[in-house]
């Protein structure tokens, strides 16, 4: 048994506790209170209290692209054309060979363990690079196998299996910790039939789905108008497709995807029908704002989201579109924008904020009953973050103080199931300088 205290533990599921603690037996949480009742309760437990700092549930980064860490900053050059920036990325990953492609992964890892995130919903095109790097770092996720450029109903047979042998490959080497999905990357890049086939195929072995949704302008003019860019993509290669003229979301509806209740990307460009069309499917949402913003995309109601009952979390998405991964300072910029926002309904608190980046996250990835606050039988995965920096002083409010005044810098110890991820300023599972230096490598070839 081990017993951690500090000046606070913020259980999110409950009030904050001043000079509290938690009790940790194996891999689950066993208690949670006041560091001298635990302490009486439990006498023979090792004891370790980091004073000046608040204890919280690991963050939850429900969408991630570990397998592109290697190309942070290297299309901000075309970031204000979205599609030719998917292009670029496309053709970047493409001369990225499969070590270099889990070298990337295990860096975005060691980047999110050192910013006390214990849990990943990640998207690889090749996820072979994503689970392995989760499995090496010793983190939670959730792996999910991207489909190919598969737009056209023709290739339908040949596309959905080859995802399946794929989904299956991966599965067979998933964990307790690490289990696999499957992630149609969006409905302008897959056909109606590859979606209906995925959804029968997810219900069928019961799979967790996620799709970049309602992300951008771009989308919404091929879907509901016919119009642009995607257009001319499709004549360019020979490929079949045409618009199915209404929204994203009711696209997704009509092909039966909203039926395994996927967690959704982005969701931007939506209406107050389409809302109601994710609340009434239970699909989640996964809330990207400094993504979206970076992008031009625009503002996804997060309001009105969370006035649906609609189980919200937070993405960093890649580190090519977002630079950083930090959820506290995405959090923070969820807040902030969606308060500067002239139709914002509603208003975010520095608690609601906190309570996307963790147990929002563990909801959009169905996880809830396992992660994503400190409770007792949950699983033990937790965050330490120190609030010694006198920008973070006075602490007058405690969650205002980690969402407004933090960020992963302050992180001092991240553990998941009862074990150190990082701990002392080290990555304890990997070589983070071996790491580091074959990152730059990567990148120096990428930019070449």
């Amino acid at each position: 048994m081990r017993i951690f205290a500090a000046d606070h533990v913020l259980p999110i599921s409950s009030a904050p506790i001043k000079k509290g603690a938690i009790a940790v037996e194996g891999l689950q949480i066993a208690a949670v209170g006041e560091a001298e009742a635990l302490k009486l309760r439990f006498p023979n437990a090792v004891f370790k209290d980091f004073g000046e700092a608040a204890i919280i549930p690991g963050f939850v980064n429900c969408h991630s692209h570990l397998e592109i860490t290697a190309m942070r900053g290297l299309l901000d050059h075309v970031e204000n054309d979205f599609s030719a920036w998917l292009l670029a990325l496309n053709a970047a990953r493409q001369r990225m060979s499969n070590e270099e492609l889990e070298v990337s992964a295990v860096a975005g890892a060691i980047e999110g363990a050192r910013a006390g995130i214990t849990c990943f919903g990640d998207i690889g095109r090749f996820g072979k690079a994503g689970l392995e790097a989760l499995k090496a770092t010793g983190l939670r996720g959730i792996v999910f196998q991207e489909t190919e450029f598969s737009p056209d109903d023709r290739t339908v047979d040949e596309d959905l299996a080859k995802l399946q042998n794929k989904f299956f490959e991966l599965r067979d080497n998933s964990d307790r910790l690490v289990k696999v999905g499957i992630s149609p990357h969006s409905p302008y890049t897959v056909g109606a039939k590859l979606f209906e086939g995925i959804a029968d195929f997810a219900l069928t072995e019961n799979i967790k789905i996620t799709i970049h949704a309602a992300e951008s302008e771009e989308e919404r003019s091929f879907m509901e108008d016919g119009e642009g860019f995607w257009i001319d993509i499709y004549k360019k290669f020979g490929l079949e497709r045409h618009s199915p003229k209404c929204t994203s979301i009711e696209f997704l509806e009509r092909t039966g995807i909203l039926g395994t209740k996927p967690l959704l990307a982005h969701c931007v460009t939506v209406y107050d029908s389409d809302i109601e069309l994710i609340r009434a499917s239970g699909s989640t949402i996964a809330h990207c704002p400094k993504s979206n913003a970076k992008f031009g995309h625009g503002w996804a109601p997060l309001e009105r989201f969370l006035k649906a009952r609609i189980s919200v979390g937070l993405g960093s998405d890649s580190v090519a579109s977002n630079n950083t991964c930090d959820l506290l300072e995405e959090s923070r910029f969820a807040a902030f924008v969606s308060r500067n926002h002239g139709d914002s309904d509603g208003f975010i608190s520095a608690r609601d904020a906190l309570e996307l980046a963790t147990l929002g996250g563990a909801k959009a990835l169905g996880l809830e009953r396992e992660i994503g606050s400190l409770q007792a039988g949950k699983q033990a995965d937790i965050a330490v973050i120190s609030l010694s920096r006198i920008s973070q002083q006075p602490v007058s409010d405690i969650q205002a103080a980690l969402v407004f005044s933090s960020s992963a810098q302050d992180v001092i110890m991240t553990m998941v199931a009862g074990r150190k991820i990082f701990a002392a300023g080290q990555i304890i599972a990997t070589d983070e300088k071996q790491i580091s230096k074959a990152l730059r490598k990567i990148g120096q070839k990428l930019s070449a």
